[in-house]
């Protein structure tokens, strides 16, 4: 059974990973800083399904360096590291000119900073076996912009440069590097904006809808499939034509 780390995973898209992932045979592992009722849920259905496995992984994910001990922890548990989908992030709003030194140093650090070091040691593990698959959870606004969003948008677009680079460096190993950019999901982070607001998102789309969560892990499934092996370098987009 394939190991992949999914971080994130206790809620929103990363619970939906997880288990769109464990329903496809792999053994998901689930990392958060705690587990929640859902993510509990999912392991025990995992478990009964008989078919994949989530197994959960406390870990903070702005203990930069602990993180070379955590994944030589989990590999030593689980064995070789398949995959990895670097979801975790902070969706933090607010006006650049109002937000705070903290507040700005802390999007970065989980959203940029974390999934960088987070790979190199991952990565470290799959350059042994020669193969593995490494997805990043972008968004339509590191290329469109958003209100308030700025900084997240900055981190985000982050990811996209480090995919394309990431996956030059490590294409003749074998390793895919991919990232997924949804649109506005109907998440928690989402769930700050306003009926208008979220009225004007749909109207904009092309399909007249927001994407679910469903829709962002059936991208990062086919980006760890086999049927993938050839795609490298590249953003796969999951908005219902948002920026089409």
């Amino acid at each position: 059974m394939r190991n992949v780390i999914v971080t994130g995973a206790s809620r929103g898209l990363g619970l939906a990973i997880a288990s769109a992932l464990a329903a496809s045979g792999y053994r998901v592992l689930a990392v958060a800083r705690s587990p929640t009722d859902e993510l509990r849920a999912l392991i025990a259905a995992a478990a009964q399904a008989g078919r994949g496995a989530v197994q959960f992984h406390a870990f903070d994910l702005l203990e930069i360096p602990a993180m070379a001990a955590f994944v030589s922890r989990l590999r030593q548990e689980a064995g070789p590291i398949y995959g990895l989908v670097n979801n975790a992030g902070l969706g933090t709003a607010g006006v650049l000119a109002m937000m705070r030194d903290e507040q700005i140093e802390t999007l970065i650090r989980l959203n940029t900073l974390s999934p960088i070091v987070l790979t190199r040691h991952v990565a470290r593990s799959m350059m042994s076996e020669r193969t593995g698959r490494i997805v990043n959870i972008s968004s339509i606004v590191a290329t469109t912009g958003y209100q308030a969003l700025s900084v997240y948008s900055a981190t985000k677009a982050s990811l996209i440069g480090f995919t394309h680079s990431l996956a030059r460096e490590l294409g003749q190993l074998g390793i895919t590097v991919n990232a997924v950019a949804p649109g506005f999901v109907d998440t928690e982070m989402t769930r700050d904006l306003d009926a208008k607001q979220r009225e004007q998102i749909i109207r904009r789309s092309a399909l007249r809808r927001l994407p679910e969560p469903a829709d962002v892990a059936a991208a990062v499934e086919f980006l760890l499939s086999e049927q993938a092996r050839n795609i490298t370098g590249t953003t796969l987009t999951v908005d219902a034509g948002n920026t089409a």
